[in-house]
């Protein structure tokens, strides 16, 4: 209990400085490399209080103000108005801000830290796509000097391939927000308007239903080995607070990871997907997976067989600060993919600065995704046998899906021929000590037969993998399709796509098409980018469609400096996502997919897609200006 106890003022911590920081910030997040005066030294306006202005949709416009340091502006005199034909100010929405006993004006309301007024806009029928928004706003320095109402006038496009970039005066470091995809702008309203319990209990559902994809299943097989470990000793309520100490570092880290994510616009996990991070964790696993096999009881060498009996005492021994920690490494390392829900949280963060909203979310999200964690660890008392040689069997099983889940970490940054003699070597091995090969005598139990039997299923399936990778078979779905007369395997290539660099290679190649295209995110440490890849591209009505468009395709499994301009660009945190553009090189707007689609749903995209993509007026690619193409190092 007492480290529940610590972990409850770890929460109580974090919860205290998000608060802070969504309401006072830091002078690093608002100056960023900006210069920094003296104690005594005002600051120009344009310095004091930053605006970018940029249209997020057809009908609404996103102003975001960044008051620097010691710096605030009153809500009350954030006002808007708009000239075009036909179309005036429906609406204005703000956070509530914070009350201030003010000098001058008495009890208001102010705003320190960055903070997005919503402007909504009522267009008539037949009105401009061209509008001047004015913006006036006031504030002052904590020092007791108030500035003056500043004016700022933006020509905005409000036409829905519009690229929404403001006028010269939005500040240089603004980036046009990412186009909501129908699900990210669905949780991005309900971030933006929705109570605290309502924006908790959805991504509690949404992280439920996250729990079951391939990003996240493996995290089941690792908190069952754990538990697994424990042997006789495991009680119900010992599995339920070894999973809970899992669940929750897992999603402290979730948070935490999400909101550096957010205020830095790119993932960490993705920095965390290279050979020497991967190939350590992996060999944590293949540790614990030896002591479940009793490898440390052979005569190894006195040092090595210390070190791997600390290791696996530390890891499987069921210290809570230790089941904590390996939560917290899963989030980082085994589920770096982004999903639709993610998305939208990320997306609220980055244009809000609100840390406290958007933290309080991904914690919730990633809590759901912890209820089958939390499901196995209370049925492991009661399913785990307590003594006798089912308990050696058992922990044999869990040794051999320790196994699987060292490959699967370890599957992106190794070949794939390598990746299927691994699996080849796991099944085939683990067909032999289920027997596969022995002979049973007539009066084995049911047992004895189902276990060679599911050992047989095994060796076949190991031995086609194997046959399958020496034959220049490289899809472990289907190891033996190269052995068909005239039939290669399917390639993600062979469907069409055309691989671009640099956001100038990809402006150029925007210049020079007349076609809607698509562009694909992908990364070899994403599993949703392969589920797409293998399941969605391959399907026949999905590859025949897609000959229809321009496809392009962005490999970010390095994340250099390149991939992050790329994904900066478009307000992207990670792979998996698809981005549309019409023949004019504009963005189709509303039309992103982000995170796995089934081929039937992913259909519906395509045909928006192709209903919206011949445009008029090809006009240039237009990039936001923190986003130049960056040099390879």
């Amino acid at each position: 209990m007492r480290f529940f106890a610590v972990l409850l003022a770890t929460l109580f911590c974090i919860g205290a400085l998000a608060a802070s920081q969504s309401t006072v910030g830091t002078s690093s997040l608002r100056l960023g490399a900006d210069y920094v005066p003296n104690e005594d030294e005002l600051l120009e306006p344009d310095q004091a209080f930053k605006l970018a202005v940029t249209v997020q949709d057809g009908p609404t416009v996103l102003a975001r103000f960044t008051p620097a340091a010691t710096y605030y502006l009153y809500r009350d005199r954030v006002k808007f108005s708009v000239d075009g034909r036909g179309i005036n100010i429906a609406g204005t929405d703000m956070p509530p801000g914070e009350v201030k006993e003010d000098a001058t004006f008495g009890q208001t309301r102010v705003f320190h830290g960055p903070f997005s007024a919503r402007v909504n806009l009522k267009r008539e029928p037949g009105s401009s796509d061209k509008v001047k928004l004015t913006a006036t706003y006031q504030g002052c320095a904590d020092k007791g000097v108030c500035y003056p109402p500043i004016t700022k006038t933006f020509d905005l496009v409000l036409a829905a391939d519009a690229s929404g970039a403001a006028g010269p005066d939005a500040s240089p470091s603004a980036q046009t927000p990412a186009p909501p995809t129908a699900e990210s702008g669905a949780i991005g309203e309900i971030l933006t308007r929705g109570g605290l319990w309502l924006v908790v209990g959805v991504f509690f559902i949404a992280g439920i239903g996250l729990a079951f994809t391939p990003c996240v299943l493996p995290m089941i097989p690792i908190l069952s080995g754990i538990i697994a470990g424990q042997g006789q000793t495991m009680t119900r309520s010992r599995g339920f607070a070894l999973s809970l100490a899992y669940v929750f570092g897992m999603a402290i880290t979730y948070a935490l990871a999400g909101i550096a994510a957010g205020l830095s616009g790119s993932l960490l996990a993705a920095t965390l997907q290279n050979a020497w991070v991967l190939g350590g964790f992996a060999l944590v696993f293949v540790a614990l997976s030896l002591s479940m096999f009793g490898v440390y009881d052979l005569h190894m060498p006195a040092g090595i067989r210390l070190g791997a009996s600390m290791l696996s005492h530390r890891l499987t021994s069921g210290r809570l600060a230790g089941v904590f920690a390996m939560g917290a490494l899963s989030a980082l390392i085994v589920s770096p993919c982004v999903a639709a829900p993610l998305a939208g949280a990320l997306l609220y963060i980055s244009q809000t600065r609100d840390v406290a909203l958007g933290g309080t979310a991904l914690f919730a999200m990633a809590l759901g995704m912890g209820v089958p964690l939390m499901l196995v660890g209370v049925s492991a008392g009661a399913l785990l046998p307590r003594a006798g040689p089912w308990m050696g069997a058992v922990k044999r099983f869990f040794g051999v899906l320790l196994l699987a889940v060292a490959i699967w970490i370890v599957s992106p940054v190794i070949p794939m021929v390598m990746q299927m003699l691994l699996w080849a070597a796991l099944l085939i091995i683990s067909a032999i000590f289920l027997r596969a090969t022995d002979s049973l005598p007539h009066e084995a139990s049911g047992y004895a037969r189902l276990g060679k039997g599911i050992g047989m299923i095994a060796l076949v399936g190991g031995v086609a993998l194997l046959i399958g990778a020496l034959s220049g078979s490289r899809d472990p779905l289907q190891p033996l399709a190269s052995l068909r007369g005239g039939g290669a395997v399917d390639e993600i290539m062979e469907v069409g796509f055309e691989r671009v660099r640099t956001v100038a290679d990809l402006e150029e190649r925007l210049r020079t098409t007349d076609r809607p295209v698509m562009l694909d995110f992908y990364a070899d440490w994403c599993v949703s980018c392969k589920e797409m890849e293998q399941f969605t591209y391959r399907d026949a009505r999905v590859a025949e469609r897609l000959q229809d468009l321009l496809l392009l395709q962005v490999d970010v499994t390095a994340n250099n400096a390149d991939d992050q301009a790329l994904l900066k660009r478009f307000g992207l945190f990670g792979p998996p996502g698809i981005i549309f553009f019409n023949g004019d090189g504009k963005e189709i707007r509303n039309l992103r997919v982000v995170g796995y689609q089934p081929a039937e749903t992913f259909m519906h995209a395509i045909e928006d897609a192709l209903r919206s993509g011949f445009g008029t007026d090809k006009a240039t690619f237009t990039m936001a200006p923190d986003a130049a193409p960056a040099t390879r190092g």
